[in-house]
């Protein structure tokens, strides 16, 4: 996957002190929620780094992106499986959320029945949650993540619901608290078909909501009155979910393929954009696309501050 530095953020440092020198922040609700996903460009460094820096309350590795058909593997775009179990331990030592994503822009996953939605469960749970069933290759080692992320687009939209019902059932082994916690990362326009059924089990904590890409409620596409439209439908449609409002300091690289570099304007976003979304009351904060064009572009070390 090939990233462009976007130019549209050189000015980063600029626009930092001229928005702290402004007096009259944003007077909407903040949470100082600030989720990531890592895992897609070995040059963003290591799950440990990013952690390091403090921006982040949850990190998210993606992609766990082959499933459904007997094989289960995931894909971290060059990163060594090395190392990243003692990471996530670190992270979680922080109070750091580390959750673990399915799905992605690949076509090596689908759920074509139930028998299918049962065993990638299992596979999940002993594999990279807390089972730990003989014979089932851990690439995580002993380190179990907090949670599963469902990032699904592709294929069809079939068995995604009992695979959430089904995950959630683990949690039955725990005492007092969630071992098994579930996300969402759907595709801005409402519903998306492909998670709908999973997200009305009313199973999922938090619903990311992708305003980047080439949908056209893309903040790209659909500027300011695009995200907050469909972000009130989710919203409403959903309001016992935290719901993130999800970008990308630069486009070039998103999944979707989206063309070109879009940067995300500060002073736009401090504004116009967060004071409207944050005024919902089941507003969680914002979703980063990726760490490493968060690292190039030091985004979220503006944003933190503001989520």
């Amino acid at each position: 996957m090939a990233f462009r530095r976007p130019l549209a953020l050189h000015p980063l440092v600029i626009a930092f002190v001229l928005v702290s020198c402004l007096a009259g922040a944003a007077t909407a609700k903040q949470t100082g929620q600030l989720t990531v996903f890592w895992g897609r460009n070995a040059g963003e460094g290591t799950l440990r780094e990013a952690c390091d820096t403090g921006l982040y309350s949850t990190v998210v590795i993606s992609f766990y992106s082959v499933f459904g058909h007997g094989r289960y593997w995931g894909d971290l775009s060059g990163h060594p499986l090395a190392g990243v179990g003692a990471d996530i331990k670190h992270c979680q030592s922080r109070n750091i959320l580390v959750l673990l994503s399915i799905g992605g822009p690949g076509n090596g996953y689908s759920l074509p029945s139930s028998a299918s939605a049962a065993a990638v469960a299992d596979n999940l749970w002993n594999a990279h949650l807390g089972g730990r069933r003989n014979g089932v290759y851990r690439p995580f080692g002993d380190a179990a993540v907090d949670g599963i992320d469902f990032y699904i687009d592709q294929g069809a939209p079939d068995h995604y619901d009992e695979l959430a019902s089904r995950l959630d059932g683990y949690n039955r082994f725990y005492r007092g608290r969630k071992g098994v916690r579930l996300t969402a990362t759907p595709r801005c326009g409402f519903p998306d078909r492909r998670l709908e059924a999973a997200l009305r089990t009313g199973l999922f904590e938090r619903i990311h909501v992708r305003f980047y890409g080439n949908d056209t409620c893309s903040l790209g596409k659909g500027g300011t009155y695009g995200v907050v439209g469909q972000w009130e439908k989710w919203t409403a449609a959903f309001p016992r979910t935290q719901v993130y409002l999800g970008l990308a300091p630069a486009e070039s690289g998103v999944p979707e393929g989206a063309q070109g570099t879009v940067a995300v304007y500060l002073k736009y976003l401090y504004y116009d954009l967060l004071p409207k979304v944050q005024k919902a009351n089941n507003y969680g904060g914002v979703m980063v696309w990726d760490r490493f064009a968060d690292k190039k572009t030091r985004w979220s070390s503006v944003v933190n501050g503001w989520a």
